[in-house]
């Protein structure tokens, strides 16, 4: 009986402690989403639920802000370097986990360190590259440093992935005459449809809300992403457009959140499946 006293003791401190954490993740979203409702231009509030309600900041961000250009942008820059973020993924993890071949070890040494440290570190280098090679205030540029900085960053769980599949459906596939393209494209990559999918929803969600590298490279007004842009509106001086900021940010995460709930699946099969092996 005591026994049982304690596990239930023990649960409940454990509940608590998750619902507390839950509450001081929550809040600060709930507070931005409540605050883009709130008449006036102020994030201050002596109420968390606004006296009054408007939908005047959303309808100001689209009318008098570039607010759909910044959008448009980042939405381009993060579809393609999730399309071809992905397919150098796919390449380099299959490569490894298939073949072996002199350097391997060291490639997986090489990338394991590489993960190790922040991507801004090599920010300088970077620029200074994209800077001759004429790439400066380009979307291209953010979408060749986001695209191989994603099969960077996912290796290890592609190629986790890809170990777990059996290579008899290989062999069998190569006695029926299949080539290694036809292999690659008609039996793996059906097959890795849920470490796509989870690959793909890290890379989009990665770009999409990215803010450093894409203020460093980007200079105009035309070529801004959300980030860039939302931070323009609110950091200078004289600028007191909170809650259009806030509105602004409700509607950056919308997309990705509808992603995540839609393909939340696929993306808990390919989290787990990519990390059953290594």
């Amino acid at each position: 009986m005591r026994r049982g006293t304690a596990t239930t003791f023990k649960l409940s401190i454990s509940y608590l402690i998750l619902i507390i954490l839950s509450l001081v993740s929550l809040f600060p979203a709930l507070w931005i989403v409540m605050s883009s409702f709130k008449v006036g231009n102020s994030l201050f509030s002596d109420t968390f639920i606004p006296r009054e309600f408007t939908f005047e900041h959303y309808i100001n961000l689209f009318q008098n802000t570039r607010y759909p250009t910044w959008f448009m942008n980042t939405l381009k820059v993060a579809t393609l370097s999730t399309i071809f973020g992905t397919f150098l993924l796919l390449l380099s993890s299959y490569a490894i986990s298939r073949y072996r071949f002199a350097g391997r070890r060291s490639t997986l040494t090489t990338l394991l360190v590489l993960q190790m440290f922040p991507g801004f570190m090599a920010m300088i280098a970077i620029y200074v590259l994209l800077n001759t090679l004429g790439l400066l205030n380009s979307h291209w540029a953010l979408v060749l440093v986001y695209s191989s900085g994603a099969m960077v960053t996912n290796v290890f769980v592609a190629k986790g992935f890809f170990d777990t599949i059996p290579k008899s459906l290989e062999d069998a596939a190569r006695m029926d005459g299949a080539s290694h393209l036809r292999l690659f494209f008609s039996i793996m990559i059906p097959l890795s449809r849920p470490m796509l999918t989870y690959a793909g929803l890290m890379i989009f969600n990665g770009c999409f809300v990215d803010f450093i590298f894409a203020d460093l490279i980007l200079r105009t007004e035309d070529q801004r992403t959300l980030a860039v842009g939302l931070y323009q509106m609110v950091s200078q001086r004289n600028s007191t457009e909170f809650t259009l900021f806030a509105a602004g940010a409700v509607l950056v995460a919308m997309p990705v959140t509808l992603l995540f709930l839609f393909l939340q699946r696929f993306l808990v099969e390919g989290l787990t499946a990519g990390a059953t092996k290594g």
